[in-house]
């Protein structure tokens, strides 16, 4: 199966490429490579000992991304393509709208335009807004914290609408919480640009003395320790995850959360790298980010029973892989 990878050259796509290619899959990436690089497609080449086909593409572009269907026999698309950082989307409310929207819309005409029937998205469990942890698939979507998460919340209902008015239309959405950590070759992780927005590369960089302290933005929140708990998942478990849904889907609209099942506070995640790596991560306190909740977690029973997945892997892992792969790059 030929499968559109949007977004592939990306921290959670590229992994996902990987396990894809070591599956048997036929992979194509479209990234217009606003938050990647080009020198990841050599390293998943490297990894996987396969050849991709790698399309430089702005996805809200129709015309240059309707050449991908034109020049390949799509069979599947997964859907990773967006911008993704909270604190930025508050500042930038517009460009996550435009960007993260109409990529989705785009992808939708095409699918609709070349009987393309099988799509999986990338969400997120930002979806959940403040509901009740830990988080369920069958609860209400509350509204959410900041732009990132409504558009997250907008695809869902685009994916969803698509999919009632063409019944071949299959569509799964996969709603995942705080993936971190690295592929155990060292050569791909998580590379932001500029300041990290997440925590685990915010350590990391720390770490190796890129950055002087790790801001730990609020210790008031109702949380074991003040600090905002999240259910941190290695981004390799995710991209088992994207396999098992894409193998697996059937017709309509299936929500799966990607997870762990516990979360971990921001305190905690700091000891755990200190202990593992052996290395000291000072901090300071600061005021808490805007759009930002005390606590998300899943429940992860479902993926569990209907796609046969779990995670596997334990955050002594997620830092371990995560320091191994900042050494190396």
């Amino acid at each position: 199966m030929n499968i559109l990878v949007a977004g592939g050259a990306g921290y959670i796509g590229s992994h996902t490429c990987i396990v894809l290619l070591e599956a048997g899959y036929e992979v194509i990436i479209a990234d217009n490579l606003s938050n990647s690089s080009a020198e990841v497609i050599d390293k998943i080449q490297k990894i996987s000992g396969k050849q991709i086909k790698f399309y430089k593409v702005d996805l809200t572009d129709e015309n240059a991304t309707e050449k991908i269907f034109t020049e390949n026999n799509i069979e599947g698309i997964i859907h990773f393509a967006g911008f993704k950082a909270v604190g930025e989307s508050v500042e930038k409310p517009l460009e996550y709208y435009y960007n993260n929207l109409l990529s989705t819309i785009v992808l939708c005409k095409l699918c609709e335009k070349y009987n393309v029937n099988k799509f999986v998205f990338s969400s997120s469990a930002t979806v959940y807004g403040n509901n009740t942890v830990p988080f369920v698939e069958t609860m209400d979507l509350l509204p959410t914290t900041n732009p990132y998460g409504e558009t997250k919340v907008m695809n869902e209902r685009i994916l969803a609408d698509t999919a009632k008015a063409n019944p071949e239309f299959s569509v799964t959405l996969l709603r995942y919480f705080n993936p971190i950590g690295a592929h155990e070759s060292g050569l791909i992780g998580e590379v932001p640009s500029g300041i990290p927005n997440n925590l685990m590369p915010y350590i990391t960089q720390v770490a190796k003395g890129k950055l002087d302290k790790l801001k730990v933005f609020g210790n008031d929140y109702d949380t074991v320790d003040g600090t905002g708990v999240r259910d941190y998942i290695h981004v390799l478990d995710l991209a088992e995850g994207h396999l098992a849904a894409i193998e697996n889907i059937k017709k309509g609209v299936s929500i799966y959360n990607l997870g762990t099942g516990h979360g971990i506070s921001v305190f905690q995640l700091v000891n755990t790298f200190e202990n593992v790596n052996q290395v000291n991560i000072p901090y300071e306190i600061t005021d808490r980010r805007k759009g930002d909740i005390a606590e998300c977690y899943a429940d992860a029973g479902k993926a569990k029973k209907e796609l046969n997945w779990e995670a596997k892997k334990n955050v002594k892992d997620m830092v371990r892989d995560a320091w191994r792969f900042e050494k190396n790059n």
